[in-house]
């Protein structure tokens, strides 16, 4: 529980609460829909770096001390974004924040599989519980956010990010000590070498989920609102996607544990998938608000799902020492997807003169992958 602590402020606080301070921050510094995809597009291209270095270091740093270190880093990049106005410092900061939070997200998904790894149950349990820590955050800035920005005004977005950046700091010392009490991977006996064709499927699935949701992520708040939400409707919304990707663990354990090949990765994707579908619907202004929390819930009950399902996959098939590699090269491959993702749903947002384009196309793109998973049989390597 104190290593989820990790997703927490690298994915919840670093990145999603980014779409809760979005139209405050458009609104206060003018920007357009595609510089506020340009922002996450940095962000994302430092996941990539980030997932890049993790992939080269961890075999020689190990997965705790680039933790530690993402950690760290994260925590810095949370804390100057409220003093920044000029959108290239920003865009450099959102970088650096992608760069330590992939090294966080990769290495602490390598971590809780070594919890208790001789038995299967409780491992796979504590990945689940793991990349499900983020629903802490998201439940925390679902409620806080828009409730301070409807009080304080849109100029006061500086002060979420320094109370996320406070909050991240005390996360960080509970995380560091969770990680110091976790054996090394890496040290494990066993080859770290380990091939990507038999888990090509997986790879090709995993990269349709990131360019998929994180269109949903960064838009779906000033989609809402732009079909008449009010601030209530948001923090019902952000809840339910938080509430569900907390119990997301208990719905899941027993499937990624059991399943074998793709077939849970599949039907996690396909939750995800029609999820994201759902607020494109043309349902009348009555029924907007129980269309967007079911939406919310299904998109939580999948969207760290999806990472705990690759994790699960990758600690059933390889070694332990080849972990964090194989995590880390699955990663890039989601970078890459993402990156572009983002400022071409703001892009074609901006031609058409709505997101309901993008978010459509968002939701096709996970729905394939969900397809394409179902080919991905059982693989033991090693």
């Amino acid at each position: 529980m104190a290593l989820s602590l990790g997703p927490t402020v690298s994915n919840s606080f670093a990145r999603f609460a980014y779409a809760l301070v979005l139209p405050a921050m458009r609104d206060d510094l003018a920007l357009s829909f595609s510089l506020a995809g340009l922002l996450n597009t940095s962000n994302a291209l430092g996941y990539l770096i980030g997932a890049i270095l993790t992939r080269l270091l961890v075999q020689s740093w190990g997965n705790k001390v680039l933790f530690h270190r993402g950690m760290l880093l994260t925590v810095f990049a949370v804390l100057v974004t409220g003093w920044l106005r000029d959108v290239t410092a920003l865009a450099v900061c959102r970088l650096l924040a992608g760069v330590g939070g992939a090294a966080v997200f990769i290495c602490g998904g390598a971590l809780a599989g070594n919890i208790v790894a001789q038995d299967p149950k409780w491992s796979t349990r504590c990945i689940t519980i793991y990349f499900g820590g983020a629903g802490l955050g998201l439940l925390l800035s679902g409620v806080l956010i828009p409730w301070w920005l409807a009080r304080y005004g849109v100029a006061a977005w500086p002060d979420v990010w320094w109370g996320m950046g406070g909050l991240s700091a005390g996360m960080t010392l509970l995380a560091a000590y969770a990680v110091n009490q976790i054996e090394e991977p890496t040290q494990a006996l066993g080859s770290s070498y380990w091939p990507l064709r038999p888990m090509l499927p997986a790879f090709i699935a995993y990269s349709c989920f990131g360019l998929g949701y994180i269109v949903y992520m960064t838009f779906i708040v000033a989609w809402v609102k732009t079909q008449g939400a009010s601030t209530a409707t948001v923090i019902l919304m952000w809840s339910a996607l938080a509430i569900a990707t907390l119990i997301a663990p208990l719905l899941w354990s027993a499937p990624l544990t059991h399943w074998r090949g793709g077939r849970a990765m599949a039907s996690v994707m396909m939750t995800l998938g029609v999820g994201a579908l759902l607020p494109v619907l043309p349902f009348s202004q009555a029924w907007l608000t129980p269309a967007t929390i079911m939406s919310a819930t299904l998109f939580g009950l999948g969207m760290f799902s999806v990472p705990a399902s690759v994790s699960a996959l990758i600690k059933q098939a390889l070694p332990k020492p080849a972990w964090g590699a194989a995590m880390a090269t699955f990663t890039i491959a989601f970078s890459l997807s993402q990156m572009v993702a983002p400022l071409l749903g703001g892009w074609v947002a901006d031609m058409s003169g709505t997101l309901r384009s993008g978010l459509s196309f968002s939701a096709a793109v996970v729905l394939l992958g969900a397809l394409i998973a179902c080919l991905q049989r059982e693989t033991r390597i090693g």
